[in-house]
């Protein structure tokens, strides 16, 4: 029997939620949290444990600052607990039999990290990733060329998903292969494609290579995620005339898929608020901050079955606008995305610098490839304290490039960022590629 298909809710909008009032919108949340709580109260022995530890019950939730009550959860409490109940951990709220799917971290930073999925779990991804594939322009039987990785990372298989989900027909080329990518884009006549940042970058460099402009191609969405990017404006800027499309950020996170992502408009991720209760909190104090100053953003899931989340510190920095946007859309924002990390942070003689600002500058900036590097050796650190007195940044120089381009970006650098620039020119070449997430900041 053929599947029902899902019909948009207009033109411009997959689904009526994206238009509820607020008050509407914090009623459905309340009344999830509420739901959502008594479960995993039930079915993970973590929070089971955590809800006893400081004695909350669910039915104790009669607004959204009860929440507080709760301690947060971090990435230290989800390894701590896939080491005392393994192979899932302590944090599943399903038994594996149960579950349909499992989807591991990168790995980078601890052993692999496994996340459960339930059949529930996988048609709402599916279903919100179409929602906001729709918002940046995809339709029904566009052609949609997937270069997210398909080898453990989490996104392939989301936007194959999604887009499926949406009616358009899925090239799942993953990452790597470049060339063909490319001939694939010219060949079959790609409209979006989808991958990292970094990839994007690398794709444009080898397309150029080849003499191929892509902005002859078809392609009229650039969506990326995986890595910041896409709200950095040199590096929108960059791509974007590279390309010929436009560029839409598509934010989201192994342990909660999705959080936001752009629409059309470009005016920074809209948040999945029928999906997590967001709360944006002040770095030291842990204190909710008023919309438009920057704050940590902590996620509850409201409706996810096997690994649900309650208050994870995702540790990523970021400016809220809750203001219904000129396309009628009523959930809230993150104007200018992710503006970084609360631990990348970098601090050089009192000035709070995120490697995202670099990125800004460094990709708006004339004579220059994609690739960039900022490298923290002794060569930048007081020799008695360790602490950072400058920021070592390596840089490739573009064909036709002005032989004092060093000095004219550390000129550069220090005026917009109050920073000292130690500028490493290079050949183009040098610096290394990425197919995947690119490392940027290299401690020496």
């Amino acid at each position: 029997m053929k599947q029902q298909e899902r019909q948009p809710f207009s033109e411009t909008i997959w689904d009526e939620r994206e238009t509820w009032s607020r008050d509407r919108i914090e009623a459905f949340q309340l009344d999830a949290l509420r739901r959502q709580l008594a479960r995993v109260g039930r079915t993970s022995s973590h929070y089971r444990k955590v809800f006893a530890e400081v004695g909350f019950e669910p039915g104790d939730l009669k607004s959204f600052a009860d929440l507080r009550r709760l301690p947060f959860t971090r990435k230290a409490d989800y390894v701590a607990g896939l080491e005392a109940q393994p192979p899932f951990g302590a944090l599943a709220a399903v038994e594996p039999g149960e579950a349909v799917r499992v989807h591991f971290s990168s790995g980078t930073t601890a052993r692999p990290a496994p996340v459960l999925w339930t059949q529930a779990d996988i048609e709402r991804w599916a279903d919100l990733y179409a929602r906001y594939l729709y918002a940046q322009g995809l339709r029904r039987g566009d052609i949609f060329q997937c270069m997210f990785n398909y080898a453990w990372f989490v996104g392939g298989l989301g936007a194959t998903l999604a887009a499926q989900h949406l009616g358009a027909l899925v090239i799942p080329a993953s990452s790597g292969d470049t060339e063909r990518q490319i001939e694939t884009i010219f060949q079959y006549g790609s409209q979006c494609v989808i991958g990292t940042p970094s990839f994007m970058a690398h794709m444009a460099e080898a397309a150029e290579k080849l003499g191929r402009d892509l902005t002859t191609s078809r392609v009229k969405m650039v969506c990326v995620g995986g890595e910041p990017g896409a709200s950095i404006p040199g590096t929108r800027e960059r791509i974007e005339r590279q390309w010929g499309a436009k560029m839409f950020d598509c934010y989201g996170a192994l342990e909660c898929q999705p959080i936001g992502w752009d629409t059309a408009a470009q005016l920074g991720p809209t948040l999945a608020e029928d999906f997590i209760y967001v709360e944006v909190l002040h770095p030291d104090t842990r204190e909710p901050v008023a919309d438009g100053e920057r704050g940590v953003l902590v996620l509850t899931h409201l409706d996810k079955e096997a690994c649900p989340l309650v208050r994870w510190w995702t540790g990523d920095m970021v400016v809220r606008d809750s203001r219904t946007a000129p396309d009628g859309r009523t959930h809230a924002r993150l104007a200018g995305g992710v503006l970084g990390r609360a631990d990348d942070m970098l601090i050089i003689r009192g000035v709070n610098l995120f490697p995202s600002a670099v990125e800004d500058i460094v990709r708006a900036f004339p004579g220059l490839s994609n690739e960039y590097l900022l490298v923290l050796d002794d060569s930048v650190k007081d020799p008695h304290t360790g602490f950072l007195t400058g920021v070592k940044l390596r840089v490739e120089r573009a064909a036709g490039a002005p032989a004092d381009l060093g000095e004219r970006l550390s000129q550069r650098l220090r005026e917009k960022l109050q920073v000292r620039f130690h500028v490493e020119v290079v050949e183009s070449g040098t610096l290394p590629r990425t197919i995947h997430k690119a490392t940027r900041v290299v401690h020496a």
